[in-house]
């Protein structure tokens, strides 16, 4: 590593993750979430029942132009590139921060700014997780690099105390396209208002710029405001209940914590850890303030996670967490304690590699198709090709299935045909295509990862108000396997369902 400075490795490094990245981008098909926010693209909106809207509205111009996988995908290979130069960038201003508030033992013993940049995107690109998000758009891969530039300009406050102009604007921008990406963005803006708040003199309440800068990034929110209050405020309704989850257990708890660290990696953990050892006494209260871009949202998500939770939502957090990561290692590796630091590292490559490995192999071979979370990822274009056939040829209203997980890739492999998803239950489909009409006709689609049986008469579908709906009749069409390297990943059933009533309330 002494042949190149740490700039260039730092380009190499994330150059080769890339172009891993751009690989597998092309080899698979969408996942269920992939698809769902590529379908807010086809059906632009001021926001949308589950997320803010700019998930959608990033991919518009692509998808304008183009429908493949790859392609498409550019767009979170570009973002998680911006993500680790902005973690680079926070971790040369960190590092400038503490050389300025302590000219000790402890600056002398920390090695260049740059060389502790590398070791921060080595963490990033060492960790499983980030690597999902930078080949599959969600938002909170737009998410990331908004937190890194917020975390940024908090750094810049604390060293220079005060904004000019366009600091200003490019701080209310940074945080009305957060809030345009989810709405966990306001844990972002807790954490930096903690900064401006622990800075000796709150000149900041004072400044126009503030004002400014807060009333932009409310102007940018607006859409979302907008048409939240047009639509009953549903989608913060279903967040507020999506983010409690179901009952609350600690066991739940220990599995999210577990999981953090299977998908994030103990190196970033071992390096933050170091980093308060060594660094959190020189300019306690604002170190402790920035750390609070990961532990509010981390802390807050862990809190959560006893009701459920999903383990990218922490995302932003490590990425935020990295700089400090990447001064703690930088420091130990400087002074010789280098076997641990590479051995962790070698481990999580290769974890990643494996599962790199495991996607394009299409998962283990078993003869039960729920166990092989891959198969999911594999025979849906195929599905939506035939399902488009078979609607067309029998001339029905459109295609019907019985989860959104199940519709999301089936209305973006067969659109533009409408996809009613017969569950009864409010979601983004119902203002996309409306609940099916009482006597229409379908293709009801049938995937054996998540089977459900027929709604036929014997065993109708429940209403949120106690009504039963189900079919006449459903006869099957045609059935498809879908295979990879010679085994059986799942199969797709299609039936003709006709006559779609409502056959009375439950008893």
């Amino acid at each position: 590593m002494r042949q190149y400075p740490p700039t260039v490795w730092v380009i190499i490094s994330v150059f080769i993750a890339a172009l891993i990245h751009f690989g597998l981008g092309f080899a698979v098909e969408f996942s269920v979430d992939e698809a769902h926010y590529a379908l807010y693209a086809r059906h632009l909106a001021l926001s949308y029942f589950d997320h803010p809207p700019l998930v959608g509205w990033i991919q518009w111009p692509l998808i304008s132009l183009s429908s493949n996988e790859g392609v498409i995908r550019l767009v979170p290979e570009l973002l998680w590139v911006l993500s680790c130069y902005g973690v680079f960038l926070v971790s040369k201003a960190l590092h400038r921060l503490i050389q300025g508030r302590n000219a000790g033992y402890l600056t002398s013993a920390l090695p260049s700014a740059n060389s502790c940049g590398l070791m921060a995107v080595l963490c990033i690109i060492a960790a499983p997780l980030p690597h999902v998000l930078a080949i599959g758009l969600l938002p909170d891969t737009l998410l990331i690099p908004l937190s890194v530039g917020i975390m940024l300009m908090a750094l810049r406050w604390i060293r220079k105390g005060t904004f000019s102009t366009g600091d200003w604007i490019a701080l209310g921008i940074l945080l009305g396209l957060a809030g345009l990406s989810k709405y966990t963005a306001c844990f972002t803006a807790l954490a930096l208002l903690i900064v401006f708040l622990v800075h000796p003199r709150k000149v900041w309440i004072g400044q126009r710029g503030f004002w400014f800068a807060l009333v932009l990034a409310l102007l940018l929110i607006s859409p979302v405001i907008y048409w939240n209050g047009t639509h009953d405020w549903i989608s913060f309704r279903y967040q507020i209940a999506h983010g409690g989850g179901s009952s609350w257990a600690w066991r739940r708890v220990a599995a999210f914590l577990g999981l953090q660290v299977l998908c994030f990696g103990p190196l970033i953990i071992i390096g933050a850890f170091l980093f308060c050892k060594d660094c959190l006494h020189t300019g306690r209260r604002s170190i402790l303030a920035l750390l609070g871009f990961f532990v509010i949202p981390f802390g807050i998500f862990a809190a959560l996670s006893g009701g459920g939770g999903l383990p990218h939502w922490t995302s932003p957090a490590w990425f935020c967490l990295a700089p400090f990561a990447g001064i703690g290692l930088a420091k130990t590796w400087s002074m010789r304690h280098r076997f641990w630091i590479k051995l962790l590292w070698i481990l999580q490559i290769t974890l990643c590699l494996l599962g790199f490995a495991y996607v394009l192999s299409g998962g283990m071979n078993t003869t039960a198709i729920k166990s092989n979370p891959i198969a999911d990822l594999y025979g849906w274009k195929l599905a939506g090709q035939k399902a488009t056939e078979l609607a067309r040829a029998n001339q029905v209203q459109g295609i019907a299935v019985q989860n959104w997980t199940l519709g999301s890739r089936i209305a973006w492999y067969a659109y533009p045909l409408p996809v009613f998803i017969l569950d009864q239950r409010q979601d983004q489909f119902d203002l996309w295509f409306g609940q099916l009409p009482l006597g229409s006709s379908v293709l009801l689609v049938n995937w054996t990862g998540m089977s459900f049986h027929q709604p036929t008469r014997d065993k109708p579908i429940s209403g949120p108000a106690g009504e039963q709906f189900a079919f006449g009749e459903c006869t099957p069409l045609d059935q498809i396997a879908i295979e990879r390297f010679g085994q059986n990943l799942s199969s797709f059933e299609f039936s003709l369902c006709t006559h779609w009533q409502k056959t009375g309330l439950e008893q």
